[in-house]
């Protein structure tokens, strides 16, 4: 009997040392999963946790495209006076991903995540990751503040509860076409904070004016008025967000426009949108492999992948044109297949050879005869500088006779001038002589 009991006491103490050992396992498998600790997804979602479930959802998405939202907090402090439906209007021409447009309807939120770029790529990333494990932490984190009596129904929201187990809260603007963005302090909403060493992001809005309101619980600013602007939405039970079709359809004009009939449905991280790296092994794989056109490169290299697509049926046709052209080669006596085997080892080091002997051959032989041309062009730049030389010389001889007829013509003239003037003498000897008249 001492031995039974002996056995069971040791049975038990073995179960009690492990139990505690599977639960903390569970957790860190679902840790592994997020590729963040629980700690760090709690400090990551409280700042945003108690925003209504649409402002939620196009943060969360928003957030996967870090550099976009980047672009686009720059965008809103230069057109600061700008929200609403109208501001995203004013943001359709840009290539931003549409979530991101969306949020331009808010500059609170933008200036927000403006000023904590690491803490949206984070967000981002643990999205991607685990999507249903950053919803869960959501929904944690609401039941802590309605615990703590900070989760009411207000003038600007309204709090739904649906009754599940967990229960599931929902937060909607009390006006559809009204949004308040609430602003509250992380470590006193949810309670005492329960992780030391991860204090949540808080953020104080400095010209809203939300006084000692902020301080006790929850404070909201102005209404932001909005139609379509907000078009994601909450999908707890699933662990993701949805897209309300219609209202994506009519803010987004110019970008993207889902086809559709259905009035809701999934969405879907766009690579192509994405600039910056993805953190986790899983996100790369996932992504990185569907990157615009790496689908359409092996159409390109005309491989046939076997699958049963339109891409494969183009690619069998390319390689039936390809047989048929190497056909044709070989009853004209030429084997490209038998060739590359010819060129492969001894054999291919000796035409290899020959080639190089033949372009050095070719190398010479333009060398030579550039030196001959060369020399050539030498010898009669030689000869036309000589001719030069002698026609300068001509022309120099020219001007130096012109130059002698002109001194010439000028001694002539000093000669004919003397001769009038003896002449003249001359005269006036026979005028005396007319003096005959006497």
């Amino acid at each position: 009997m001492k031995k039974y009991f002996y056995n069971l006491l040791i049975l038990l103490s073995i179960t009690l040392f492990f139990m505690p050992v599977h639960g903390w396992a569970a957790d860190d498998n679902k840790a592994n999963k997020s590729t963040f600790s629980q700690a760090e997804l709690d400090q990551m979602v409280a700042p945003i946790a108690l925003y209504p479930d649409s402002l939620l959802s196009q943060i969360l998405m928003a957030s996967t495209y870090p550099a976009n939202v980047d672009e686009a907090v720059s965008w809103s402090k230069n057109n600061s006076k700008q929200q609403g439906d109208e501001a995203v209007k004013a943001v359709q021409n840009k290539s931003w991903d549409p979530s991101v447009m969306s949020l331009v309807a808010f500059p609170q939120v933008l200036e927000m995540m403006g000023k904590e770029p690491d803490w949206v790529q984070n967000l981002g990333d643990a999205f991607l990751a685990a999507p249903d494990t950053v919803m869960d932490t959501v929904q944690n984190l609401r039941r802590k503040a309605k615990k703590e009596g900070n989760l009411k129904t207000t003038e600007q929201q309204k709090i739904v509860i649906e009754q599940a187990s967990p229960e599931i809260i929902i937060i909607e603007p009390a006006k559809p076409s009204v949004v308040y963005v609430p602003v509250y302090n992380p470590t006193v909403v949810y309670g005492v904070w329960w992780w030391p060493s991860y204090t949540p992001y808080y953020y104080y809005p400095p010209r809203y004016g939300f006084g000692s309101a902020v301080v006790a619980g929850i404070g909201f600013g102005v209404g932001i008025a909005i139609t379509n602007s907000l078009w994601g939405g909450c999908n707890w039970r699933r662990g993701d967000v949805d897209i309300n079709v219609n209202r994506y359809n009519n803010i987004n004009v110019n970008n993207n426009r889902i086809n559709n009939s259905n009035k809701t449905t999934n969405w879907n991280h766009n690579n192509n949108n994405r600039r910056t790296p993805y953190r986790d092994k899983s996100s790369r794989n996932k992504y990185n492999n569907k990157l615009g056109g790496s689908d359409k490169r092996n159409d390109f290299r005309g491989r046939d992948n076997g699958v049963k697509t339109n891409s494969s049926i183009s690619n069998k046709t390319r390689d039936a044109d390809r047989k048929k052209a190497q056909a044709t080669l070989k009853n004209r006596g030429a084997d490209p297949i038998a060739e590359r085997k010819n060129l492969s080892g001894a054999g291919g080091d000796k035409v290899r050879s020959q080639v190089n002997k033949v372009d050095h051959n070719r190398t010479d032989s333009f060398r030579n005869k550039s030196s001959t041309q060369n020399k050539t062009n030498s010898g009669n730049f030689t000869g036309n500088r000589s001719n030069s030389s002698q026609r300068k010389s001509g022309a120099s001889q020219k001007r130096s006779n012109s130059l002698s007829g002109i001194r010439n013509q000028k001694q002539s003239s000093n000669n004919f001038n003397r001769g009038s003037r003896s002449r003249s003498r001359s005269g006036g000897g026979g005028h005396r002589g007319g003096g005959g008249r006497r």
